[in-house]
């Protein structure tokens, strides 16, 4: 039945945004992994209406954050307002107090605005005036980032980079995609009528789920080898740590449900790796992130055992 969910979904989320079946397979792995999606692209190319489909088909409370610059940290987590009448601050939720929230364009606030996500990505909870404020569940981040070189970006920082579970790239549709685009319905009033497919209590039966699909010690064995490869090849400033790992299990068995089966395969791993691996990982002469092709030579060279 999770399964069925999981197509139930795809299904849907297809007829919306056209053209795009593989990275909408990524995202809704990420989700059932509870992980934390980022989106790098240029404007225009369906970020932003991807995060208002997966709240609408899974009927989860959804909240937008458009970053920019004078973004205060408060105005995500929230604020402790005095109330006259009880002589006593109360603390006010910001908008992080939803199910799903879209930062959109994260890369253009400033480090301290961004850093107010850390510990609502990582532990799932925010503390405000040494108050601790548990977050709703499920609870998933999609952060779209523009490209570095565009105008008025700060880099994310390695650490908050590592609190993405996936990044994947959405770029230009292929032409009978888009030609479908202009010439059909505008996508926003689709998304007006379109009603959940699923209910948040079906998200969590496949987070479960899939949380339950066998890995096998040698699969492990091979992720080992694959971590290991990162570590110690001289194209790397440095290679990817133990949470990448749990991550790329995490990631291998969303992606193992979807497809339908109770145990993850090595091409279920070689499948969602580079969206594990990329963001977290920079080149050794020029700090950029890797390229496709490093991390395609990365997994031929590592053998299946």
């Amino acid at each position: 039945m999770p399964h069925r969910y999981a197509i139930r979904v795809l299904e849907a989320a297809n007829c919306i945004i056209l053209g795009k079946d593989r990275e909408l397979r990524l995202a809704l792995s990420c989700l059932i992994a509870r992980g934390h999606l980022l989106i790098e692209d240029i404007p225009g190319v369906g970020k932003t209406t991807l995060a208002h489909v997966i709240a609408r088909l899974i009927g989860l409370h959804f909240q937008r954050i458009q970053f920019t610059s004078d973004l205060l940290p408060a105005d995500i987590v929230g604020v402790s307002i005095f109330d006259r009448e009880t002589g006593s601050f109360r603390f006010h939720p910001g908008p992080v107090f939803s199910q799903l929230i879209l930062a959109d364009e994260i890369n253009r606030a400033t480090p301290k605005t961004q850093s107010a996500l850390l510990e609502a990505m990582e532990e799932r909870q925010v503390t405000a005036d040494s108050e601790t404020h548990p977050l709703p569940d499920p609870f998933f981040v999609i952060a779209t980032q523009n490209p570095s070189h565009q105008i008025g970006t700060f880099p994310l920082p390695e650490s908050q980079l590592d609190r993405f579970l996936l990044r994947i790239r959405l770029g230009y549709p292929d032409r009978s995609a888009e030609r479908a685009l202009l010439m059909g319905e505008d996508r926003r009033e689709l998304l007006e009528r379109q009603r959940a497919v699923i209910q948040p209590d079906d998200l969590l039966a496949m987070q479960q789920a899939a949380h339950a699909i066998t890995v096998s010690e040698r699969l492990v064995d091979y992720i080992q080898a694959l971590l290991a490869s990162t570590r110690h090849s001289p194209e790397l400033a440095a290679g990817l740590s133990p949470r990448a790992g749990l991550g790329l299990i995490a990631a291998a068995r969303a992606w193992a449900l979807i497809e339908g089966r109770d145990h993850v395969l090595p091409e279920d791993i070689q499948t969602v790796f580079p969206h594990v691996a990329a963001h977290r990982m920079h080149s050794a002469v020029d700090g950029r992130s890797v390229t496709p092709e490093v991390l395609g030579q990365l997994i031929r060279d590592v053998p299946v055992v």
